[in-house]
């Protein structure tokens, strides 16, 4: 895949819309380029979070452990991303993420990231727009356990 191909993928996130090409170049170069099997994780609940992955094609899981075992909370596909959390709070990762199928990512280091935000404040503002949705879904998700039982 190329840096242009990996520019289209980065654009066609929300809290990469609005951030000159030329400057998404910079970050898909100094991006890494993963990829991983089935079954495979990328990182466990309580890990430390030292980076962020987009998913440039494939599928993975976000598992979270409870007492009675590991629950799905979500699934990510192409264009998702995922680690963020770990990496803007300081804190350790809030699930693990297991790929369920071959996937391809570009992990983006702490360090990038934050230079990323950092010049680029309408992608704060897209970041929160993104966790405020994935705040609200899960707290439908628990909503509606709690009437289930």
């Amino acid at each position: 895949m190329s840096i242009e191909q990996e520019v289209e993928i980065l654009r066609k996130i929300p809290m990469f819309a609005k951030i000159e090409p030329a400057k998404l170049k910079l970050m898909a170069f100094a991006s890494q380029r993963l990829t991983f099997k089935s079954g495979q994780a990328l990182f466990h609940q309580g890990d430390a979070g030292d980076s962020a992955y987009i998913i440039v094609d494939g599928t993975a899981d976000v598992l979270v452990n409870t007492p009675d075992g590991q629950l799905k909370v979500a699934t990510f596909a192409r264009n998702d991303i995922t680690g963020e959390i770990a990496i803007l709070c300081d804190v350790p990762r809030t699930a693990s993420v297991v790929a369920t199928s071959k996937l391809i990512t570009l992990k983006i280091t702490k360090e990038l990231f934050f230079r990323m935000v950092t010049d680029f404040p309408d992608m704060g503002v897209e970041i929160m727009r993104v966790l405020a949705q994935r705040l609200e879904h899960t707290t439908a998700q628990l909503m509606a356990a709690r009437a289930a039982k």
